[in-house]
């Protein structure tokens, strides 16, 4: 009797291994015909932090301590990354457009230093591109709004720079927007979602044909974009609040509308966002694209792993190189060869192009150019030209009134010796 137990334990672990490797097998298969796209790497952060961002000191062949380097890309296949141009939020009202350049300027160099690896990517033809290559497009999205200073004009040259998405906020509200910590009352509400400023530019980034990033914001702002783009917006790197009720991830009612507005929420791998716990496993990550195809679809979920931008990540993710075991834990759990390829890529390709094609249809739509009010921004660290006060006359700066009064004053003085 012992020696059939153990033969049956014998088979049946035979029986599981064949089995897991064929889910394996067809994950990359599907793999190899559809670009895995994910929405969100902070690996250029990690270089910051690292080597100062001095690329020249490290090899990302050798890269260790780092969810992400070469080998580990290509043996998770992944066809194309939204890397972050990420700086924190004690940059505001400091230096945080120049060490967002900064940022971007090296998701540049490492496609310039590892050209059989990364091809730069600024279009969704683009990834496409680059998977028919075999080579991992590069894309870059800034995370945070407080990066380019509430100014518009900074935002179209980062446009012109690549930056294809923008985070409308990261752990800080912007001057125009409210970030996810108000919902917990960790920071006060100060605009009720957007201000009429941070509406003006989500119309913007509609015209410009810059994907709106709604990752890290409020609920009242993810029910605001949602209302007010003319274009389909993505949740790079968050998770259903269904299964982990945390304030960085998406309620079922925004699911819905995510739907309607046919985006795409990408399901984020940090283990306080998928559990809200310190330990998650990847059954726990698959959880969550189950959760959001029963309420919304699979037409609105992918990948954003946050890589090398989270302190944890689930036992059997614990890099980049595991994508394949995720997607084989989906085939298992039923999904079809077309929900997985929709999960893959697909839906992201989707709303890249919707994207571009809203951008095309406001190609004659003037740039809105009408700066943030400068009450609004006003602080120590920043100058006024430009600006005009609203006491003054047209055409006199606050600048000039200043030295209207310094003039008058001195005649004044003069007057009193004449």
């Amino acid at each position: 009797m012992k020696c059939i137990r153990t033969l049956c334990l014998v088979l049946w672990s035979f029986v599981f291994s064949s089995t897991a490797d064929e889910y394996r097998e067809r994950a990359l298969t599907l793999m190899a015909d559809t670009p895995l796209i994910d929405g969100h790497n902070d690996l250029p952060w990690r270089l910051r932090l690292k080597f100062n961002n001095q690329l020249s000191s490290v090899d990302l062949y050798t890269l260790k301590d780092t969810h992400t380097n070469i080998p580990k890309i290509k043996e998770g296949r992944l066809a194309a990354q939204f890397w972050a141009a990420y700086v924190p939020c004690d940059t505001q009202y400091k230096d945080a457009v120049r060490q967002t350049l900064e940022q971007i300027d090296i998701i540049h160099r490492m496609c310039q230093k590892y050209p059989d690896d990364f091809m730069f990517a600024a279009s969704s033809q683009d990834i496409m591109d680059a998977f028919g290559q075999n080579r991992t497009a590069s894309l870059i999205g800034v995370e945070g709004g407080h990066s380019i200073d509430s100014s518009m004009g900074t935002l179209r040259t980062m446009y012109q720079l690549g930056v294809r998405y923008l985070t409308l906020t990261h752990s800080c509200n912007t001057p125009w927007a409210d970030n996810w910590l108000v919902d917990d009352g960790t920071h006060p509400v100060e605009y009720n979602g957007l201000s009429d400023f941070g509406k003006r530019l989500i119309l913007e980034m509609n015209r410009m044909g810059m994907l709106v990033d709604l990752a890290h914001v409020s609920e009242q702002v993810m029910n605001q974009v949602l209302d007010i783009s003319k274009a389909p917006v993505i949740f790079s790197h968050s998770s259903a609040c269904g299964i982990c009720k945390h304030k960085r991830n998406v309620p079922d009612n925004v699911l819905l509308k995510v739907k309607e507005k046919k985006g795409i929420v990408m399901v984020n791998f940090y283990n306080d966002y998928v559990t809200c716990s310190n330990t998650a496993d990847l059954s726990h990550v698959a959880d969550h694209f189950d959760y959001i195809k029963k309420v919304a679809g699979a037409s609105i979920v992918g990948f954003g792993g946050d890589y090398d931008g989270v302190s944890r990540v689930p036992t059997g993710l614990g890099d980049v190189s595991k994508y394949p075991d995720l997607v084989a834990e989906l085939l298992r759990r039923n999904w079809t060869d077309d929900d997985v390829r929709d999960a893959l890529g697909r839906n992201l390709l989707r709303v890249f192009k919707d994207v571009e094609t809203v951008r095309d249809s406001l190609k004659n739509t003037a740039p809105d150019d009408e700066p943030i009010p400068l009450e609004q921004v006003q602080n120590s660290c920043r100058t006024d030209y430009g600006y005009r006060e609203k006491s003054s006359a047209p055409g006199i700066t606050a600048r000039s009134q200043l030295h209207l009064a310094s003039v008058l004053t001195l005649t004044s003085l003069f007057a009193k010796f004449l």
